[in-house]
């Protein structure tokens, strides 16, 4: 079989840096100031050439071959032992032009800094980098002479796989949607029977087996399930040894009759032929417009069946087929003999070492790096990122993209391969399949080490990259296990969520020996760490440091040694609610692009920051001072990122030094909150309107909050919306404001928040924007507590809320009793202490009623789903049919209607699940004829009645499963009859019951399964006077 292409080798990502820095003229002067032999660089050279002249031949063989495998380990490991050399001559070249460039302002400074080199103590330094240099020659030539016996074969045309250029195809790269699920129609219809089913064995529990591709999150095994009905579901199953699964089997076989269990596995076949091919062909041929090649198609189809069915090998091997356009790249993926190697020598599936092994070099090495993350780790894609910029993926010849554009491009290509799959689009958070997890820790070997909490296998002498699993006030004693591995470069703990912010971690090793250990670090994180208050000077020792994270701990200080750090890129400081300031020369730091210090208590910025051209700021407020040096004036040389509050703001004493803050060039500002303190003792409002007017953010804007403002119009660039790209807006204490903005007219506001404008009487068409056509994109709006406002004219506009066709997911009123108006529609309409409003139902699910006034006019409410009411005094009844009128009606809840005295004769709507009653003790009465016991009803709470014994005979209907009887300060007695009629009850929960005298002689109707006594003075403990008759209840909650 002919030798296969292959897009790169990860080895050659290694190589790129080698060749690199051999080429570079720090490294030629200094052999030529040192005198040194400079045929090792040479013989350097030729050795790194003759190793990548088999590197494609074994990333192929590595998964067929273990001595491959460990043979490219060792490789990879005398290549950055040799990057690592080259590194510390580069660093002794330039911090001696540096200290020389200090001392002499000449230009034959260069010329200087070679003759500081011949006259300085040669013998020592120069033996020491001849004998590492010829320790990796000697490392490479052993290497070199294994090619015979693994039988690994030169390729021809070697460098193609050095450049990390971007490929053409993926400057555009085409992303799949992957919700699409396909051949699971029968499997939910099995499911769903098996579920529902009554043939069982009752002496075993009743099993199914679904078979697919793993990935989920395992469940453990519920204690307790001795005569429990339960439904349990192992997830991700690989183990078939029959003698565990019986060990397994025995808890089992106790529970109650009808219990499942629902087995997930990835053994064997999933998708039926038909859609194999779908999903294949999704992301084989994405362009629908285009008809595919015939004979790829044939190809296909032939690929598809090797994948066997599997759903994960079916997208990446599309995914990586749709960056192959000629038919011979087809058919060289389906001849490969990848797809003929034994599971039992290695445990990657196939199609995806081929969908790996086609990946360019470039991608291989920002895929192979996540390994250091746990299995089913969400990530977010700018922090996957900044990890690749600071090992130096991103670095490409073409100048015109910054690393970061480079590296956003790698993602997104990783992505459209499917090596990445999307958890949340609204968080850009993303992760990783379990068998891509595999495949990249059995690429990268021991070079990247995770350490679970409870591992047993150690970190290697290889190990460059090294992260460990960190839980809640952990103490790890892993460290320890270092003290080989001498070339450290990534350093990182990792919870396996990322929702977790309060974890904490210490170690038995000193943060100085730490730091003294590894003086190779390239990223060093002490996130979370418990116990540090200052980092030690050691830390300026870290020559080749480029990202440094101290969040979340009590650093109360940052030395000053930090500046020394000239490789710095990345600094962290997020959440260090102890640190007051930050060090005054971090201008000296020229590589540093990124520090963020949000959620600290610093105030004042270290000067000469502007001088950092590519430094992005991530702040989340800036609090003004009355002198200069807390000035809004700094804010102008910071390029600020993300999100920022801007309190204080009556502290600016010129509006100039407000348009020295030049918010309208921060493009990479995305949230803005302008906040002014209340309770002044006097407003000048013509001084805050020029303030805010020079305070214009970027058109890139998304979201903006403006608070407490005084003066009396809202700013030009409000009114003419220059912000065309927000997102939300919110106007909250600008009392003095008498008119709205023509905020109608911003194309895609989502969310808008109206809140104690005092000033506002009308809100008319300018609102709107005068347009046949306003709020295009609107989804959630809110008026707060708009004491004068008396008129909304939203019909003046003919096409105000276009999208009432779908209409607004939130439209929230509250305060605002002065109104009477014509209310838009709304999904969920909720109305508090308004005055008089007028709403068409339309397609309303969900209404809240608090203190207000409704009146509906059209249709009837057929969508309604939730229906509140709370302490409407005027309402008098509900309507005598709503059975009829709301159809869909699932939850209804009234309190305090001290009117309403009785449901409708003819019952509830048949949809009706649950049901509140507040405050209303004269409603509770009248349910005997509202509730029949046919009713669907599944949950009555009855919370504040009146009343020393409940329930009445008769009262509730016999098939409720649920009762919740909670704030009932005079209720004594539990009746018997009226409870124990209550035969389907499952569910009884008595909450704040304080004069409770005893349960019922009876006991408790013998269906109760679960019972949640609180706040109570009876049955606290066993042996107490109705323990007895509560004793057979499953499941009790007493406290």
């Amino acid at each position: 079989m002919a030798l296969e292409l292959v897009s790169g080798a990860l080895l050659s990502a290694f190589l790129q840096v080698a060749f690199e820095k051999l080429a570079s003229s720090q490294i030629l002067d200094f052999f030529h100031a040192r005198e040194l032999d400079q045929k090792l660089l040479n013989k350097l050279e030729t050795k790194l050439h003759s190793i990548h002249s088999l590197a494609d031949d074994a990333e192929r063989k590595q998964f067929m071959d273990t001595h491959v495998r460990n043979w490219l380990l060792k490789v990879k490991d005398v290549v950055l032992d040799a990057e690592d050399l080259l590194d510390d001559i580069q660093k002794l070249y330039t911090s001696q032009v540096d200290t020389e460039s200090e001392s002499q302002t000449c230009s034959g400074c260069t010329c200087k800094v070679l003759n500081f080199f011949k006259s300085s103590p040669i013998s020592s330094l120069n033996k020491e980098i001849e004998c590492r240099m010829e320790q990796i020659l000697d490392g490479l030539e052993f290497l070199s002479s294994q090619k015979g016996d693994l039988g690994l074969k030169t390729a021809s045309g070697v460098g193609s796989g050095l450049s990390n250029e971007l490929p053409q195809k993926s400057q555009t790269t085409s992303l799949v949607d992957g919700t699409d699920i396909y051949g699971r129609d029968d499997d939910k219809l099995l499911i769903f029977e098996w579920l529902t089913s009554d043939i069982n064995n009752r002496n075993q529990p009743s099993i199914l087996s679904i078979v697919g591709m793993g990935g989920g999150v395992h469940r453990r095994l519920k204690e307790e399930l001795k005569g429990k009905k339960f439904l349990l579901v192992l997830d991700d199953v690989w183990n078939e040894n029959q003698p565990k699964w019986e060990e397994v089997r025995k808890p089992l076989v106790f529970g109650a009759q009808g219990s499942r269990i629902l087995v997930t596995t990835r053994n064997k076949e999933q998708l039926q032929e038909d859609d194999c091919w779908k999903l294949f062909a999704t992301h084989a041929f994405r362009d629908d417009d285009t008809q595919p090649d015939p004979e790829c198609k044939k190809i296909g189809m032939e690929i598809v069946k090797k994948c066997k069915g599997l759903p994960l090998a079916l997208k990446t091997m599309g995914s990586m087929l749709y960056n192959k356009s000629s038919v011979s790249e087809w058919e060289t993926v389906f001849q490969s003999e990848i797809w003929e190697f034994s599971k039992e020598r290695c445990n990657i599936i196939p199609a995806l070492a081929l969908s790996y092994i086609h990946l360019p070099s470039h991608l291989k090495v920002c895929f192979v790096y996540c390994a250091l993350f746990p299995k089913d780790y969400e990530f977010k894609k700018e922090n996957l990122i900044q990890l690749w910029m600071t090992e130096n993926f991103g670095h490409c010849r073409q100048h015109s993209r910054t690393p970061e554009e480079v590296c956003q491009q790698y993602f997104n290509d990783l992505l459209s391969r499917s090596f990445f799959q999307q958890s949340d689009e609204k968080k850009e958070v993303f992760f990783m399949h379990n068998l891509l997890h595999d495949l990249a820790k059995y690429v990268g070997g021991g070079i990247y080490f995770r350490c679970e909490l409870d591992q047993t296998e150690k970190i290697q002498k290889v190990t460059r990259h090294f992260s460990f699993e960190i839980g809640h006030n952990e103490y790890f004693d892993g460290f320890g296990t270092l003290c080989n591995t001498k070339s450290l470069r990534t350093f990182m703990p990792k919870a396996r969520s990322t929702m977790i912010s309060f974890w904490r971690w210490e170690m038995k090793m000193s943060i100085h020996e730490l730091l003294s250990k590894f003086k190779f670090l390239r990223i060093l994180s002490l996130s979370h760490y418990s116990d540090l208050q200052e980092l030690p000077n050691s830390v300026g020792n870290l020559e080749h440091l480029r990202s440094l994270d101290l969040s979340r701990t009590a650093i109360n200080r940052v030395t000053e040694k930090i500046c020394l750090l000239s490789h710095l890129q990345i600094l962290k400081l997020n959440y260090c609610r102890d640190l007051w300031e930050l060090p005054s020369n971090l201008h000296l730091l020229t590589n540093l692009c990124r520090l963020e210090f949000k959620k600290t208590n610093v105030s004042k910025m270290p000067p000469h920051l502007g001088k950092l051209q590519n430094l992005k700021v991530v702040m989340n407020s800036f609090d003004i001072g009355h002198n200069k040096e807390l000035g809004i004036q700094h804010l102008g040389e910071l390029n600020l990122v993300g999100s920022l509050s801007i309190e204080k703001l009556q502290n600016v004493e010129n509006s100039l030094d407000a348009l020295e803050a030049d918010l309208k060039n921060k493009t990479h500002l995305v949230t803005l909150k302008l906040r002014w303190e209340g309770n002044r003792n006097s407003i000048d409002s013509k001084k805050e309107e020029d303030v805010i007017e020079n305070l214009q953010p970027s058109k890139n804007l998304k979201k903006l909050s403006i608070f407490g403002y005084g003066g009396k119009q809202f700013p030009k660039w409000l009114l003419e919306n220059s912000l065309w790209n927000m997102t939300s807006l919110v106007l909250d204490e600008c009392e003095s404001c008498q008119c709205l903005p023509p905020l109608g007219l911003l194309p895609f506001i989502k969310v808008l928040k109206i809140r104690k404008l005092n000033g506002i009487v009308i809100i008319d068409a300018d609102f709107h924007g005068n347009n046949s056509s306003s709020f295009t994109s609107l989804k959630a709006l809110e008026f707060l507590s708009l004491s004068r406002w008396e008129k909304w004219d939203c019909q003046a506009v003919t096409d105000a809320f276009p999208q009432q066709l779908i209409p607004l997911e939130t439209l929230q009123i509250q305060g605002c009793q002065q109104l009477e108006a014509s209310s838009p529609r709304a999904l969920d309409l909720q109305l508090r202490e308004c005055g008089k409003l007028q709403l068409e139902w339309g397609r309303t699910k969900s209404l809240t009623m608090i203190r207000s006034l409704l009146e509906t006019v059209g249709s009837s409410p057929t969508h309604l789903e939730e229906l509140t009411l709370s302490y409407c005094l005027k309402f008098e009844s509900l309507p005598g049919s709503m059975h009829m009128l709301l159809p869909s009606l699932r939850s209804l809840c009234i309190q305090g209607c001290s009117i309403l005295e009785s449901f409708p004769d003819k019952g509830f709507p048949s949809s009706l699940k649950v049901l509140k009653i507040i405050n209303c003790s004269r409603l509770v009465g009248s349910l005997k004829g509202a509730l029949t016991d046919n009713s669907s009803l599944e949950t009555l709470w009855i919370i504040e009645p009146d009343v020393e014994c409940f329930p009445d005979e008769g009262l509730l209907p016999l098939s409720l499963p649920s009762l919740i009887i909670s704030n009932c300060p005079n209720l004594e007695k539990l009746d018997c009859k009226g409870l124990h009629q209550l035969s389907s009850l499952q569910n009884l929960y008595l909450i704040s019951c304080l004069n409770l005298q005893s349960l019922p002689e009876e006991g408790l109707p013998k269906s109760i399964s679960k019972l949640r006594i609180r706040d109570s003075l009876r049955c606290q403990k066993e042996g107490d006077e109705d323990w007895e008759k509560i004793a057979h209840i499953q499941e009790r909650y007493i406290s």
